[in-house]
């Protein structure tokens, strides 16, 4: 394989290549084993055709299209690595030559990743921050393991408060029609959590079991479904049942039973230990963040279009996978 390598605008280059008469010669001996059972002959059985005898009788030419895309497949791959070359999309190809007994000659130009030129990026002044672990961040971290940790009980008696879990069906309408989405039965709703539009939950407060409570809201403008962005709501609201969350006290007890230590001190010794390395890794990574980006600005670089719109398309998918 031979290959000649040009720059023919800024971050694309073009191959010539050539793949020798014996090489390519492999190649149609490899397209007619590849495609030897759907040639038909009178006087030899399907797949016993001899390779003569399929040249002949069909001609050359029905194996010239694989024998090329396999010679393309490894000198192309080759001819990359040979000029250090990193594609950024499929090449476009465009064949010189294939004929039986010749050398195959071949085209491919292809964009490739974009050369950086290097501005100053000696004696860069970038400030590396540091995080002190607060008593807050210590409680909140309490509070998850906590609500884990939370006993759920009935409610016999009373009516919803804020903080209990709320059992509800519901049903909403909007213009006086019920819409899609807007139903749920046996929906466990804590009260207070935010978990539904405006003041929905506010609105359960007082209510008791078997109640049916009408709730007006509004629905946001940036909602995310054109037909109710902005649009004013009325729920039928039926309470099934009333949950109340029951937290275990902070102490020792609890540190025995939620983790590997015997005082609940030694437990909030722990989580301060880890907080403290998660903020140390948190300024180291913004640090490097820091210096790549300040190195960057000093840089020059054409981005190609299509890098951009490969990036874009990962991001459509990502988004696609995430919303499933």
């Amino acid at each position: 394989m031979e290959a000649k390598m040009e720059k023919i605008d800024v971050n694309v280059v073009k191959f010539e290549v050539k793949v020798e008469a014996d090489k390519f010669k492999e190649a149609l001996t490899r397209a007619y084993k590849k495609n030897i059972k759907k040639f038909n002959v009178p006087g030899f059985r399907k797949g016993k055709v001899p390779m003569n005898v399929v040249k002949k009788y069909y001609g050359v030419e029905v194996l010239l299209e694989d024998a090329v895309n396999f010679s393309i497949e490894g000198s192309y791959a080759e001819a990359l690595k040979e000029n250090n070359v990193r594609p950024v999309d499929f090449p476009k190809v465009e064949v010189v030559q294939a004929e039986e007994g010749k050398d195959l000659i071949y085209t491919a130009e292809v964009i490739v990743y974009p050369e950086v030129e290097l501005g100053e990026y000696k004696g860069l002044n970038v400030e590396k921050k540091t995080y002190e672990v607060t008593e807050e961040e210590v409680s909140a971290k309490l509070k998850e393991m906590q609500e884990k940790n939370a006993r759920v009980e009935s409610k016999e008696e009373g009516t919803v408060e804020n903080g209990n879990i709320a059992v509800i069906d519901f049903k909403g309408f909007v213009d006086g029609e019920a819409f899609q989405g807007g139903e749920g039965h046996d929906y466990s709703l804590e009260i207070g959590s935010k978990t539904f539009i405006d003041t929905f939950e506010e609105q359960l407060v007082g209510a008791k079991v078997n109640d049916t409570v009408e709730v007006n809201v509004t629905f946001p403008e940036n909602y995310g479904k054109e037909e109710l962005n902005g649009k004013p709501a009325k729920f039928e609201v039926t309470i099934k049942e009333i949950k109340v969350k029951e937290l275990p006290e902070l102490d020792d007890e609890f540190a025995k039973e939620t983790s590997e230590f015997d005082t609940i001190a030694e437990l909030k010794a722990d989580i301060t230990t880890k907080l403290e390395a998660a903020n140390a890794e948190r300024a180291d990574r913004e640090f490097e963040e820091a210096v790549i980006n300040a190195v960057a600005e000093n840089a020059k670089v054409e981005i190609p279009a299509v890098m951009v719109e490969k990036e874009v398309d990962k991001m459509v998918q990502n988004l696609q996978q995430r919303l499933q």
